[in-house]
């Protein structure tokens, strides 16, 4: 993939903050940075973060793979990541799932027609005494989600 100058620019502040020789150690904020310009990272991009990097690419895609909040593919304007988790799984998260799902009529990973609203299961997100909890695009934390507040939470970005 070939980079804007802007975007070798941001990739070259991070790489700046690092030793010369642990350039590799930015492959986090370069993949943020690509998806905050492309919405997700796509293989091509992962290629072209290696090649700046001097890393291989199944390297970068191992980083982008393990970590929720790399989008490897388009998602919709509001991304939901819903803790399934056993702490949250005791205290209703796959019901809070299931029940996003139901309501915007798509399948785990799946993004309503409207392209609006994608909805995930996720790993902990760190706040198991309010489960379920879901993070709205990689940066708000809900708590306490059961049906109605998930409706109301649905409504609300809907008008969004």
């Amino acid at each position: 993939m070939n980079f804007s100058e802007q975007t070798l620019a941001r990739f070259a502040q991070e790489v700046a903050k690092y030793p010369a020789d642990q350039k590799q150690s930015a492959v986090m904020a370069c993949l943020a940075i690509v998806q905050h310009e492309h919405g997700h990272v796509s293989p091509e991009a992962e290629e072209g973060i290696a090649q700046v990097l001097g890393m291989p690419p199944i390297a970068v895609h191992e980083v982008t793979s393990f970590y929720n909040m790399y989008n490897q593919q388009p998602v919709g304007k509001f991304k939901l990541n819903v803790c399934t988790n056993l702490p949250c799984q005791l205290r209703h998260g796959q019901a809070a799932l299931d029940h996003l799902c139901h309501t915007l009529g798509v399948e785990p990973y799946g993004t309503t027609a409207d392209g609006r609203i994608t909805v995930q299961p996720s790993e902990c997100l760190g706040a198991c005494a309010d489960a379920p909890v879901l993070l709205v695009n990689d940066r708000q934390m809900l708590s306490f989600m059961t049906g109605p507040r998930l409706d109301e939470l649905i409504d609300t970005l809907k008008k969004a």
